[in-house]
């Protein structure tokens, strides 16, 4: 590492977010598969993208597809999963967007390194949904195949999910409409992102 030596660009993040109107964020959705997640980010970027904002939404799949697609379910290959993730999420905060994750992220561990990567642009939002509301849910038969012993090292199933104890947002998608959720997480986090 004592070679490498970062380039300083001059076109600043400021003069970045400012070109777009707005104050870069990223709003991390963590939770169990099927909890919602996804669901949720999608919501909020459609609501966010005909307020006029610019973002941009990564997902655990389509970040397996592409970058991550070397990387196991071993604890080891987790970590390093949610690792590469905030890297992202930093450059899409230098360039001025909203970013929106949604990932499992079970570790407490893994959300520190997140709040760190990003600092205060980090908006933690649990999604918390009982394992029960989440396997009957079970869209992609993951819950049913970790049941079976087919996937292993699966959150809820065979691998824990600590639960966060302070969140910027708390979730429950059992006891709210989704719209009502929108409705909070948009109004949360608008005034973050209006560029005064």
């Amino acid at each position: 590492m004592s070679n490498i030596i970062p380039h300083k660009y001059e076109i600043s993040v400021s003069e970045r977010a400012s070109l777009k109107g707005q104050k870069p964020i990223a709003v991390w959705f963590s939770g169990l598969s099927g909890s919602g997640k996804s669901t949720l980010a999608n919501l909020l970027e459609k609501k966010l993208f005909s307020e006029g904002f610019h973002t941009y939404t990564l997902d655990g799949d389509n970040m397996r597809c592409g970058l991550n697609r070397d990387l196991g379910f071993d604890q080891e290959s987790r970590n390093e999963n949610i690792r590469r993730i905030a890297e992202v999420c930093k450059l899409f905060l230098d360039s001025g967007l909203i970013v929106i994750a949604a990932f499992i992220t079970p570790k407490k561990i893994d959300r520190n390194i997140i709040k760190s990567t990003l600092g205060d642009a980090c908006i933690e939002i649990f999604v918390d949904t009982p394992i029960e509301i989440c396997e009957k849910r079970d869209v992609k038969g993951l819950y049913k195949k970790a049941r079976q012993g087919e996937i292993r090292n699966f959150t809820g199933v065979t691998c824990e999910f600590e639960k966060p104890t302070a969140p910027d947002l708390h979730v429950e998608t059992q006891k709210e409409e989704i719209e009502e959720s929108i409705r909070r997480i948009f109004q949360y986090i608008h005034d973050r992102i209006i560029e005064k």
